[in-house]
């Protein structure tokens, strides 16, 4: 499980990047990305890259 806090510094880094639309950063924050990959993988689940999530595909990472 993640705190709100490691959401929040997801957050902040999507804003050093450019991103502004506070819809965005909203979903992002609200979003329980470690709920949608492996459990192995959850401790992963908010860095800047893409985690496989089963049958050859991959969630996102948060910065594309």
């Amino acid at each position: 499980m993640t705190s709100q806090g490691t959401r929040d510094r997801l957050v902040d880094r999507l804003r050093s990047h450019g991103i502004s639309d506070e819809r965005v950063l909203k979903a992002v924050a609200t979003t329980p990305r470690h709920e949608f990959v492996d459990e192995a993988l959850s401790s992963r689940a908010y860095e800047d890259t893409a985690l496989p999530i089963g049958l050859g595909q991959t969630i996102s990472q948060p910065w594309v």
